[in-house]
């Protein structure tokens, strides 16, 4: 009897030692190279046939890939190959970042986040990644190794299309680094999915609110989107329409028309672009309101 799926295909498996050995064996094998970390989509890739890579080249444990500091300057710093399980509990992400920590929470299921990881998450460049929205409005960069050093990519500079990070031919991700969040500040992730957990979003919103002397309205607001454009983007003529008037009702049902007119979703099995469209309004609208009670105005 045939099986529902094809098995994995053959494929030559290398640890690597160093950064450079990861850089010399992309660039001795092209495409028929793959980097894994936690491999939740590489390897459902690989069975299903889409993929067949004859080398994969296990990056995850190289130093600092799987650990999670902050710096003299209050800088988050986040390996490539931490798992969403241990962003999402680390007790220096919850107090200082917990906006990223709540996302993190939300990819996919308990068992999926013990391996999908937060490079593998940002590098898919899926535009459903759940963390992207929270990175955006915290306003991280993504930390890359090649032939060439290191480098940084700010995260809205960093998703090119579906499936298309900014990662040159022979580069991999080192990390994720977000700068201390802005005094005072409150955030928000909502997701909305087809079932309560496990399931890709249909669409994201990320928010983040702070005191702002400079704006005319003394606050700042960030709001960031998934599953609703080609790449997750930030709403920043919502932004602006926030920073301008009063918070309140009548300004935050502007603002979420404005991210909903920001997005150009998709109809796929999962949503129409129709419904994603209202459900972007309705969430951003939520998100507003609920950072605005909690920051105690």
């Amino acid at each position: 009897m045939p099986t529902a799926r094809p098995g994995l295909p053959g494929f030559d498996y290398v640890r690597a030692a160093s950064r450079d050995e990861v850089v010399e064996l992309l660039a001795q094998h092209g495409d028929a190279a793959r980097l894994i970390m936690g491999g939740t989509d590489l390897l459902v890739r690989m069975r299903d046939g889409v993929i067949r890579p004859r080398v994969v080249i296990d990056v995850k444990g190289l130093p600092g890939m799987r650990e999670i500091s902050v710096d003299g300057e209050s800088n988050l710093t986040i390996g490539a190959a931490v798992t969403m399980n241990a962003v999402e509990s680390h007790p220096q992400v919850r107090a200082g970042w917990p906006l990223l920590a709540e996302a993190a929470g939300s990819v996919a299921s308990y068992q999926v986040r013990n391996r999908a990881t937060l490079g593998g998450n940002l590098c898919n460049a899926s535009p459903a990644a759940d963390i992207a929205p929270a990175v955006l409005v915290l306003e991280g960069t993504v930390l890359l190794y090649g032939s060439q050093g290191e480098r940084e990519v700010r995260v809205e500079q960093f998703f090119l299309g579906p499936g298309k990070p900014a990662l040159g031919a022979h580069e991999l991700a080192t990390g994720v680094r977000i700068p201390a969040p802005p005094a005072g500040s409150v955030g928000r992730y909502l997701k909305l999915g087809r079932n309560k957990a496990g399931d890709l979003a249909v669409v994201g919103v990320a928010v983040l609110a702070f005191p702002d002397r400079d704006a005319p309205s003394g606050v700042r607001f960030r709001i960031a989107l998934a599953s609703v454009a080609p790449v997750p983007l930030r709403a920043l003529q919502a932004e602006e329409l926030l920073a301008k008037h009063e918070p309140g009702e009548a300004g935050f049902t502007q603002a979420a028309e404005a991210a909903m007119e920001a997005c150009a979703p998709i109809d796929d099995v999962r949503a129409s672009a129709a419904y994603r469209k209202a459900m972007v309004r309705n969430l951003t609208l939520r998100a507003l309101c609920e950072v605005w009670g909690r920051l105690g105005k």
